[in-house]
C-alpha cells in the first residue's frame, strides 16, 4: 500500500501546491510538505483496506513540524478530487489555528492574557434578564416576609 500512497501523494501534491516535497515516513505513510505555505499533509494507511488517514499541520520556524491540527479518514476509491478537497479543508483548519494575523492581537478564541482561559463569546458568566427577574422576585418575597414578621411579631 505504501507504493500506492506514494503515487497518490505525488498526484495530490501537484494539485495542492506548485512547490512541494514528498517523502516516505518510517511508519509507511507519506508526507507532503509545502514549505512556502508552511503546511504539511500526511497520508497513512487507516483501519480499512481502502482507507487512508489524512492529517494536516503547520511547519514551524526552523523547519520542524507541529503536531497535526486536524485529521480525517478518506476512502481511496473516492478519487483524487475528493482527497484533495479533504486536504484543502484540513489545511484551512490548520491555517485557522495558526498564529495571530496582527502582531499583538490574539487569534480568535484565544486570550491575550497568559494563564486565563478564553471563553467563547456569548457563553460567559453574564446574568440574563430572566435571571435578574427571578432574583428580584426572591428579594421581594424575602422583603415581604421580613416586613410582615416585623409588623406582627
Amino acid at each position: 500500500m505504501s507504493a500506492q500512497l506514494r503515487d497518490i501523494a505525488g498526484e495530490l501534491a501537484e494539485i495542492l501546491w506548485r512547490e512541494h516535497t514528498v517523502y516516505r515516513e518510517r511508519s509507511g505513510g507519506v508526507v507532503i510538505r509545502g514549505e512556502h505555505v508552511r503546511r504539511w499533509i500526511s497520508l497513512a494507511p487507516a483501519g480499512g483496506r481502502d482507507e487512508v488517514l489524512v492529517r494536516a499541520g503547520r511547519i514551524l520556524d526552523g523547519g520542524t513540524t507541529a503536531p497535526a491540527r486536524s485529521e480525517a479518514v478518506v476512502p481511496l476509491s473516492a478519487g483524487t478530487g475528493v482527497l484533495a478537497a479533504t486536504c484543502r479543508r484540513l489545511l484551512a483548519e490548520a491555517a485557522a489555528d495558526a498564529a495571530p494575523l496582527v502582531p499583538g492581537r490574539a487569534a480568535p478564541g484565544r486570550s491575550n492574557q497568559p494563564g486565563k482561559a478564553a471563553r467563547p463569546k456569548g457563553s460567559g458568566k453574564q446574568t440574563s434578564f430572566g435571571s435578574w427577574v427571578i432574583l428580584a422576585c426572591i428579594a421581594g418575597v424575602i422583603a415581604l416576609y421580613v416586613y410582615s414578621t416585623a409588623m406582627h411579631g
